[in-house]
């Protein structure tokens, strides 16, 4: 068997495993690193070949904790572009597996690199250890939406400038996570909700329909950023029954600013006051 030092990063090694050609693509053991760079380079192509991802579950559930990448690899799902199963047992290096080839990408302190084979003999018994142990393991419970749905709906029934709103707040969040800007998926939601004149009621109920989060869920964290001032309610009577709040925005710092500014500052109110 012949290996070839194809790349030097987990993004170049990512290409190098797709360039097969083929219309399948085992990855196992992937470290969460990959995981996140193989969704991010999944999404939004429709040439890649089908993945199957056998994973060990520890490691799934840290990445999948994030909404944005969580959502994301939902979507993947969905679509039928992605199947996610559990690892049982260790394998010495992560590996994608192809009919036709066999890439491994190989740690040494913060450095990868990917080493390929295309030896029929090899790849032949790697792939057929691999996608039995695959067809065997028990898929991986992902409970988050996926992102499409999230945002389809919020414009349906939230309305189209909250929907961006959201869509600006998460990408701040996954932009500037290593400054601070560290949010939930329930707090955006109010975020958005709040500078958009929203009823909880409303927000609550998409959230809860959606599988964002419980109604219960949302009200302890609008109690929480109404505690901080972030967020601020008003009683709105209805025909029958108790009033319902809006939700407005509480502190003169988050009025009149876009929404990625407000996501921003709203972490750094969040971070200045203990949980």
């Amino acid at each position: 068997m012949v290996s070839n030092l194809l790349a030097a990063d987990v993004e170049a090694a990512l290409e190098a495993a797709f360039a097969g050609g083929d219309d399948e693509l085992l990855v196992v053991d992937p470290s969460a690193e990959t995981i996140v760079s193989l969704v991010e380079t999944a999404v939004g192509r429709d040439d890649l070949p089908e993945l199957s991802m056998l994973a060990d579950e520890r490691t799934l559930k840290d990445v999948l904790d994030d909404f944005v990448v969580a959502s994301r690899t939902a979507d993947l799902v969905a679509d039928g572009a992605l199947d996610l199963r559990v690892l049982d047992g260790e394998v010495d290096n992560a590996l994608f597996v192809s009919p036709s080839r066999v890439v491994a990408l190989v740690t040494a302190g913060a450095g990868v690199a990917a080493l390929s084979t295309d030896d029929p003999e090899f790849v032949g018994e790697v792939y057929e250890t691999h996608r039995g142990a695959f067809d065997e393991a028990e898929p991986y419970a992902l409970r988050t939406p996926a992102i499409s749905r999230v945002r389809e709906t919020m414009e349906t029934e939230i309305g189209e400038e909250a929907r961006a709103d959201f869509d600006a707040v998460l990408d701040a969040v996954e932009a500037d996570r290593e400054r601070g800007v560290d949010i939930d998926e329930v707090t955006a939601s109010l975020l958005v909700a709040a500078k958009n004149d929203v009823l909880l009621y409303d927000i609550s109920k998409w959230g809860e329909d959606v599988g964002i989060a419980s109604k219960a869920t949302f009200s302890r964290t609008k109690t929480r950023l109404e505690d901080l001032g972030i967020i601020d309610t008003e009683k709105v009577p209805i025909d029958v029954g108790r009033p319902r709040l809006r939700l407005k925005l509480g502190d003169d710092r988050l009025r009149d600013i876009d929404a990625a500014e407000l996501a921003a500052e709203a972490a750094e109110m969040m971070a200045a006051t203990p949980a």
